[in-house]
């Protein structure tokens, strides 16, 4: 087995973010295999999210704030290209999401993904007898599904994108450093507000943390996979706290 990376939001926007940026990963890997049916639940739940709140002036707010940060940056260990480079690509993000329609507009008039919506949300309602016209789609070759996949994802990149950014620059805020948990238990603190709480850990322990915290503190359970309960071994692990 191999070494694992457990992240913990400490506040609701990184939360969100996450949640954002693992159905990213999720579409993404839909385009470059054939998931079949399964490539809606993503799509679906990222309208379900985009619907219920509005992202658009967070991550705004959020993108000039990094800007503003990456400008006044000025370190000698920090890498100037790379530092341009995320702030050219993060006023690239801003100039696509302030002329960007409303999220989903474009779904919501489809019939297709709209008829099937409905019927996803039910358990075990996707058989072909269910939705004959989903039974049609998944019979056209792969690459025009490919292509239509991308054209109903690709107003959602608006905020995929510079949430993806935004997540980068924040895990590297912090390195990953050495320690260990006594007894299958650690806390910490931090002056500085925390959003996230990295821990990499090998496999090979055979357990996995349990993390909560919220802004300056932060405790981390290491839990046996096995056994489901509490760890009372000495645990070396990696963390990481970002702000």
């Amino acid at each position: 087995m191999t070494e694992l990376i457990y992240e913990q939001p400490l506040n609701e926007k990184t939360r969100s973010y996450l949640r954002l940026e693992h159905l990213a990963e999720q579409l993404h890997d839909n385009l470059l295999h054939d998931q079949k049916h399964r490539c809606f639940y993503p799509l679906f739940s990222l309208c379900e999210l985009t619907e219920r709140c509005d992202y658009r002036g967070e991550i705004l707010k959020d993108i000039d704030r990094q800007i503003l940060s990456l400008t006044n940056t000025k370190q000698p260990h920090i890498d100037t290209q790379t530092t341009t480079q995320q702030i050219n690509r993060l006023k690239e993000y801003r100039e696509s999401l302030q002329s960007s329609e409303r999220l989903g507009t474009h779904l919501k008039q489809n019939r297709f993904l709209s008829a099937l919506r409905q019927r996803f949300s039910m358990p075990g309602a996707s058989c072909n007898f269910d939705l004959p016209q989903l039974h049609f789609w998944l019979a056209k070759p792969l690459e025009q599904r490919q292509r239509e996949f991308q054209q109903w994802i690709s107003a959602f990149e608006a905020i995929l994108n510079p949430i993806q950014l935004l997540l980068q620059i924040t895990r590297e805020t912090s390195s990953f450093r050495q320690e260990t948990a006594h007894a299958g238990f650690f806390q910490g603190g931090s002056s500085e507000p925390l959003s996230l709480i990295r821990v990499k850990i090998n496999a090979n322990q055979g357990c996995y943390p349990t993390i909560s915290g919220h802004r300056n503190r932060y405790a981390i359970h290491f839990v046996m996979f096995e056994q489901q309960r509490h760890s009372d071994n000495a645990i070396s692990f990696e963390l990481a706290t970002c702000v």
